[in-house]
C-alpha cells in the first residue's frame, strides 16, 4: 500500500537519528574541551585582574604547543598532548590557589610553604560556618585537585584531534595568530591596564613560582644569620627597661586592625569617633596617648608572623622563618621583661588545642581559650568577645597574691573574619563567667553577604573591640599600667580593596607622663588616632627602639 515503508526503513531512520545526536554531542564535548584549555591558559592569577577583559589574550604558550601537535608524528603528538594537559592541568590548579590566596592575603600562593595553611583555613571554616561547611570544601577541593588536570589532559588530548583533523585549516589559523601576537607584543596592545593581548602569564607563573622555591632556599641560611645579630641578646637584665620599672605593661593585638580602618572614607568617620571619643574619655581618667603607624609582614591573616615579627625584632614574613625562630634562642620582647625580673603572660583565647609556640615565648602564665572558661554564646570565629577575655584575664590575675609587676601579651579576636555576628559592650560587673553573652534563640548567624555588608560588619566588629579596650582601661587602669595596642595586619582585600598598604595602627596609653616624654623623639601623634602624617615603622623595628628607648 502506498505509505507503507520497507522492512527496516524505520529502524535505519532511527539510526540516523541516533547517529546525528552522537555527532552534536562530540561537537558540543569538542567545543568544551577547547573552551576549558582556553580558560585555564587565559584565567587570571591576581584576583584584581579576574575581570571578563582579562580572558581576551592570546597565550603564547598555546599557539607553541599547537605548532608542536602538528609537527610531531601521530604516536608523539599523542604523548605530548598529555604531558602538556597534565602540565596544563596543574597549572589551572595553580592559577586557583594564587587567585585565592591574592584576594585573602594579597599575595601569591607559596608553593613550598602555603600547604600548612590548609589545615588553618579547615579550622577557620569549621569555627566560623560550622563543621559539615569544612568538610564539604574539603572534599571539593580534593576533587577539583585531582579532577581538574586529569579533564584538562582529556580536553587536550581531544583537541589534539581536532587539530590534526583540520590540519591545513588549523596552521593556517596558527599562522594568523603569531602575527597578530607579535604585532600585539610589539605594540604593547592592552585590553584593559594591565592585561596586554600578547599573552606569555603561563611562562611567568612558573618561573615566578620556581623563583619562589629558589629563594626559600637561599633564605634558611640567610635568616639564621640574622636570628644571630642581636644587639640586645647579651644585656643583662639590670640593664633593660629601666624606666618601666614597676610598671604592668600590656602588649595587645587587635585582629585585622589595619589602617584602612582610620583612612577609608567609609570606616573613619564612625572608627575614628570611637578612638577620639576614647581619647577624650581616657584624658580626663587622667591618661595620655601617643600613637603611629607599623607596616606588618602580613596581610589579611596569619596573625602569628605579626606576634613574631614584633616580639623577635626580625621580619618574619613566612612560616619557614616562623619555624626557623621557633627552633632558635632569640631573646623577644617579653624574654627581655622576663630577663629584668617581670613576671610574663599569655593571654591567647583563640588556642583551642597544643600551642608548641608556647614552649619559645616562655610564659610564666598562659591562658588559652580552655583557661578562660568562658560559658557564653560564640560569636563569629572568635571563641569569646573580647570584652570577656579582658575581664577573664584581670580575674585571674588579681587572684595572685604576689606583686611584681607583669608584662602581657594578649590577644583580641572579636575582628576575626567573617566578622558578624558581633557581640554588644555589656557592663564589666555582669559578666561573670559569659552567660551576659548569651544570644536570644533565633539570633541570626547569616554569613551569606554582599561585599557592602562585610564591609560594614568588619567596621563594626573593630568599634566593638576598641570600645572594649578602652572601656577597660577607663575602668580599671591605674598609675602603673602602660597599655599598648595594635593591629596584627590589615582585614583582606574584600574591605581594603586592591593594591592597600600593610599599616596598622598602634597605640600607648599610660597615665605617668614620664611615659610618654620618653618616646618624644619617636614623632608618634597625641591621641588613639594617627593622622596620615603619623611616622611608619617597620614592625620588625619596634623591639630594638623600644628597648633602646626605655633601657639604660
Amino acid at each position: 500500500m502506498r505509505g507503507d515503508h520497507p522492512s527496516g526503513a524505520g529502524d535505519d531512520d532511527t539510526d540516523v537519528a541516533a547517529r546525528r545526536r552522537r555527532s552534536v554531542g562530540s561537537r558540543l564535548v569538542t567545543v568544551l574541551a577547547v573552551l576549558l584549555v582556553l580558560l585555564v591558559l587565559t584565567l587570571p592569577y591576581d584576583f584584581g585582574r579576574l575581570t571578563p577583559a582579562a580572558f581576551v589574550r592570546i597565550p603564547l604558550e598555546a599557539l607553541l604547543a599547537v605548532a608542536l601537535l602538528l609537527a610531531l608524528p601521530a604516536r608523539w603528538s599523542r604523548l605530548v598532548a598529555t604531558v602538556v594537559g597534565a602540565a596544563l592541568g596543574l597549572l589551572g590548579l595553580l592559577k586557583l590557589l594564587d587567585l585565592g590566596f591574592s584576594a585573602a592575603l594579597s599575595r601569591a600562593f607559596d608553593p613550598v610553604l602555603d600547604w600548612a595553611l590548609l589545615d588553618e583555613g579547615f579550622a577557620f571554616l569549621s569555627e566560623s560556618y560550622g563543621r559539615p561547611t569544612a568538610i564539604g570544601a574539603a572534599v571539593a577541593l580534593a576533587v577539583l585537585a585531582v579532577g581538574l588536570p586529569v579533564l584538562v589532559t582529556l580536553s587536550v588530548r581531544r583537541a589534539r584531534r581536532l587539530l590534526v583533523r583540520h590540519r591545513t585549516g588549523t596552521t593556517r589559523v596558527v599562522t594568523a595568530l603569531v602575527v597578530v601576537w607579535v604585532v600585539c607584543a610589539a605594540f604593547n596592545v592592552r585590553v584593559v591596564e594591565g592585561s596586554p593581548v600578547a599573552d606569555t602569564s603561563a611562562t611567568t607563573l612558573a618561573n615566578g613560582h620556581g623563583f619562589q622555591v629558589r629563594l626559600r632556599l637561599d633564605d634558611r641560611e640567610t635568616f639564621g644569620a640574622l636570628i644571630e645579630q642581636d644587639r640586645f641578646g647579651d644585656t643583662p637584665g639590670d640593664e633593660l627597661l629601666t624606666a618601666l620599672r614597676g610598671k604592668n605593661v600590656v602588649i595587645s593585638f587587635v585582629e585585622s586592625y589595619g589602617r584602612d580602618a582610620v583612612e577609608d572614607p567609609e570606616f573613619a568617620p564612625q572608627v575614628g569617633a570611637v578612638l577620639d571619643g576614647g581619647a577624650s574619655r581616657l584624658g580626663a581618667a587622667g591618661f595620655g596617648a601617643r600613637s603611629g603607624f607599623l607596616t606588618s609582614p602580613t596581610f589579611g591573616g596569619g596573625s602569628w608572623l605579626a606576634h613574631a615579627t614584633l616580639l623577635s625584632g626580625l621580619w618574619i614574613d613566612n612560616d619557614q622563618r616562623h619555624r626557623t625562630l621557633l627552633a632558635s634562642d632569640r631573646m623577644t620582647l617579653n624574654g627581655a621583661f622576663r630577663r629584668a625580673s617581670w613576671e610574663t603572660v599569655g593571654v591567647m583565647p583563640a588556642v583551642t588545642k597544643a600551642w608548641p609556640e608556647g614552649a619559645f615565648y616562655g610564659y610564666d602564665r598562659f591562658y588559652n581559650a580552655k583557661s578562660l572558661a568562658y560559658r557564653g554564646s560564640k560569636f563569629s570565629f572568635g571563641t569569646m568577645p573580647d570584652q570577656y577575655t579582658l575581664a577573664s584575664w584581670r580575674r585571674l590575675e588579681q587572684a595572685r597574691q604576689d606583686d611584681k609587676p607583669t608584662m602581657t601579651e594578649l590577644a583580641l579576636v572579636s575582628s576575626h573574619a567573617p566578622w558578624t555576628p558581633v557581640p554588644q559592650v555589656v557592663d564589666w560587673a555582669g559578666i561573670g563567667d559569659g552567660a551576659a553573652f548569651r544570644r536570644p534563640g533565633g539570633a541570626s548567624d547569616d554569613k551569606r553577604r554582599t561585599t557592602k555588608q562585610i564591609r560594614a560588619d568588619y567596621r563594626t566588629s573593630i568599634e566593638y573591640t576598641l570600645n572594649s579596650l578602652i572601656s577597660y582601661v577607663q575602668t580599671y587602669g591605674d598609675d602603673d599600667l602602660v597599655f599598648i595596642f595594635l593591629g596584627d595586619h590589615q582585614p583582606a582585600a574584600v574591605v581594603t580593596g586592591e593594591n592597600a598598604s600593610h599599616d596598622v595602627p598602634i597605640s600607648i596609653i599610660t597615665r605617668d607622663r614620664a611615659v610618654l616624654d620618653r618616646i618624644s623623639d619617636w614623632g608618634w601623634q597625641d591621641g588613639l588616632k594617627p593622622g596620615p602624617q603619623a611616622p611608619v615603622w617597620r614592625m620588625d623595628a619596634f623591639r630594638d627602639q623600644f628597648l633602646t628607648t626605655f633601657g639604660r
